[in-house]
C-alpha cells in the first residue's frame, strides 16, 4: 500500500506544478476575491506539510524557520511578491520535500505506521500519514485549481 500512496501523492504533486507551469512569478501572488489561497501560498504549505509528516517519522527539519509563519497552519498569503521565494525556487523546494517525505515513507517501519494517537478520527500514525499525503494533498490543489480559473486561466488537467 505505500507504493499506492506515494504515487498517488506523486500525482498530485504533478497536477499542481502543471497548474502552474504557464504562470509569471506576478501570477503566482494573485488574490482574487474569495480565493485568497494564492499559488505560492499553496506551494509553500505542501513543502511545510512535507515537512511535518516527516518530522513525524524521524527526518530532521530542513526549511529555514520562517517557512512556518509564511505557508503554516493558519498563516495568511500575502500579494506582496517580495515575501515569497520564486516559482522556480518554489517548485524546487516542493521536490525537496516530496523526496524527503517519500524517502521517510518507504523507510518507516511497520511499528511506526501502526502507533497509536490520541484520536478517534486519526487513531494511528498510518491514518494520519494517508489524511496528510493523499486527502490534504489532494484538497490544496483543488483548491490551486479553483485559484487558477478565479485568475482568469483555463484548467489545465483533470485531476482525477
Amino acid at each position: 500500500m505505500i507504493d499506492e500512496l506515494i504515487h498517488t501523492f506523486d500525482a498530485t504533486l504533478q497536477f499542481m506544478e502543471l497548474s502552474v507551469a504557464d504562470l509569471s512569478d506576478a501570477q503566482m501572488v494573485q488574490q482574487p476575491a474569495g480565493v485568497p489561497n494564492h499559488a505560492t501560498w499553496q506551494l509553500g504549505h505542501m513543502v511545510t506539510s512535507c515537512q511535518g509528516m516527516a518530522a513525524e517519522l524521524g527526518v530532521e527539519p530542513w526549511l529555514p524557520d520562517d517557512w512556518e509563519e509564511r505557508f503554516g497552519y493558519g498563516s495568511s498569503p500575502s500579494s506582496d511578491r517580495a515575501r515569497y521565494p520564486t516559482k522556480q525556487e518554489m517548485l524546487a523546494a516542493l521536490s525537496d520535500a516530496a523526496s524527503r517525505l517519500g524517502q521517510a515513507i518507504r523507510a518507516a517501519d511497520e511499528s511506526v505506521l501502526r502507533r497509536p494517537l490520541p484520536d478517534e478520527t486519526l487513531p494511528t500514525m498510518g491514518h494520519v500519514l494517508f489524511q496528510v499525503v493523499v486527502a490534504h494533498t489532494a484538497y490544496h490543489a483543488g483548491q490551486l485549481a479553483v485559484w487558477r480559473r478565479a485568475i482568469g486561466e483555463r484548467s489545465v488537467a483533470v485531476f482525477v
